[in-house]
């Protein structure tokens, strides 16, 4: 990623070095996998080169507090949020898993998810599966992913479509039979017994109570 950022902003090593405050010789050592970046480094890197958030390091997966969240989703630049920058930004797969492992999150929240699904279809889904897995939430992602695919088909963006579906296919492999929601859990029994009877078809087939559809995403395309 450090070396496509180089290369798309056509700088060269001595270049990159100069704007980063760094010798020629460490790029050159970073690029060829020598010497890893440190995190201070990184986001000056990030920002001089804009790189997408995917290339941001995964760190150790932490609960985040809504504004905490909120503030992670805008610096995606989610638009709902996007007047709320963090300093630094973190990988979207980590915010992915910190907010589909909390017990309850904001509607207003949980509707950035499947735009973060969608957006960042090229994250690292191998480690956002795992780390669900681990914390018995692949339900709630792949619900998230399937909102996140069903957008994606009225776009142009085939490649993302068809990634997102691939995970949706390894995510019904290991799907949980207990009943969960969407990141809802002090919902009461009466809105647990109507979302029962209510849910979306997709819904029940990933055994979550909710009634989010991509219909109503703020984010969603209008179909053409």
């Amino acid at each position: 990623m450090f070396r496509a950022g180089r290369l798309a902003r056509g700088w060269t090593q001595v270049e990159a070095a100069a704007r980063l405050g760094i010798s020629q010789t460490y790029v050159s050592l970073i690029e060829s996998g020598r010497r890893p970046i440190p995190p201070a480094l990184f986001h000056r890197a990030q920002r001089a080169m804009d790189l997408r958030a995917t290339a941001v390091p995964v760190g150790e997966v932490r609960p985040l507090e809504m504004d905490g969240l909120a503030r992670a989703v805008g610096g995606l630049g989610y638009p709902a949020f996007a007047h709320l920058r963090r300093r630094l930004r973190l990988n979207p797969a980590e915010i992915l898993v910190s907010a589909l492992a909390s017990p309850d999150v904001e509607a207003r929240l949980a509707e950035a998810l499947p735009w973060i699904g969608r957006e960042f279809w090229d994250l690292d889904w191998d480690w956002t599966v795992a780390q669900a897995k681990l914390r018995d939430v692949q339900n709630r992602l792949g619900y998230v992913v399937t909102m996140a695919r069903r957008v994606a088909e009225h776009g142009t963006d085939r490649d993302g479509e068809a990634r997102l579906r691939e995970v949706e296919a390894s995510l019904e492999r290991c799907r949980l039979a207990r009943e969960d929601t969407l990141c809802r859990e002090s919902m009461t029994r009466a809105e647990r017994r109507w979302l029962a009877a209510h849910r979306p078809a997709e819904a029940e087939r990933w055994n979550l109570l909710t009634d989010m559809v991509p219909e109503e995403l703020r984010h969603a395309p209008t179909p053409s």
